[in-house]
């Protein structure tokens, strides 16, 4: 399925409230390996991952139709040399994994990206300014990427990482997020303490609405845990399993 039908899809399974029909769309995900392909982020940032890996990862991507590549920013043109023509884009994190890098360094550091062939921005918003009340610097600091993006055509996910915040800590940052203009809320990095739930997914998207995205990451090996976060909201997945995952959906069928 082309990311313009699953675009289309999202739309449809908008409720006449505005709100997001998670079960619509999860009911649509799971028809298909196509479908649910489209949804899935295929991953792979580990410090420590070659250029074999990484080339490796490009070849499942296109070979299975993943909404992108993830892959660290030093990967980001040798991914986009190996997805072209495929029609799936690079993926890349900035401000990774800790968020609190300097903003003109995150600004610059998506200008950088997006030259290379970034599209999608995943992006740790600066967690200790959020937990010091300084809303303004938070906003400002996703703002600032927001900007780059999506004057290069480009998408931005913000990471809150979830597992360091407070229910409250949560609502404000996706609150905040939202008005900087990202198209996605994102759980986790996978570098932390936890990784994704559907209860966090579940917050997530009942802030969002239809306003952005939710994009669930961090922990997600199984068919199970997929279903749990799309039931719970999200629209977007970030897994390293992604391959695997599929094949669970297909012995299913």
């Amino acid at each position: 399925m082309s990311k313009a039908a699953i675009l289309e899809h999202e739309k449809d399974v908008r409720k006449d409230n505005g709100t997001f029909d998670s079960r619509a769309f999860t009911h649509h995900t799971l028809s298909s390996s196509h479908a649910l392909a489209a949804v899935f982020d295929h991953t792979l940032l580990k410090p420590e991952a070659t250029r074999e890996q990484v080339i490796r990862l490009c070849e499942e991507a296109a070979q299975n139709g993943f909404a992108c590549a993830m892959v660290n920013p030093a990967w980001v043109s040798t991914a986009h040399t190996a997805l072209a023509g495929s029609g799936v884009p690079v993926g890349t994190v900035l401000g990774f994994p800790l968020g609190a890098s300097l903003s003109v360094s995150k600004r610059e550091e998506a200008v950088e990206l997006v030259k290379l062939g970034a599209h999608d921005l995943d992006m740790v918003l600066n967690i200790g300014m959020l937990k010091s009340g300084l809303n303004d610097r938070v906003q400002q600091d996703i703002r600032g990427v927001v900007e780059v993006a999506h004057d290069a055509g480009a998408i931005v996910k913000v990471i809150l990482e979830t597992c360091l915040l407070t229910v409250e800590e949560k609502l404000r940052a996706s609150e905040l997020a939202i008005l900087a203009g990202t198209d996605f809320l994102k759980t986790s990095t996978g570098f932390s303490t936890g990784g994704a739930t559907p209860e966090d997914v579940a917050l997530l998207r009942g802030v969002a609405g239809s306003r952005c995205g939710v994009k669930a990451s961090g922990g997600i090996r199984t068919l199970a845990d997929a279903r749990a976060m799309l039931d719970a909201g999200a629209n977007r997945i970030g897994a390293s399993a992604s391959v695997n995952i599929l094949h669970e959906l297909n012995q299913t069928k």
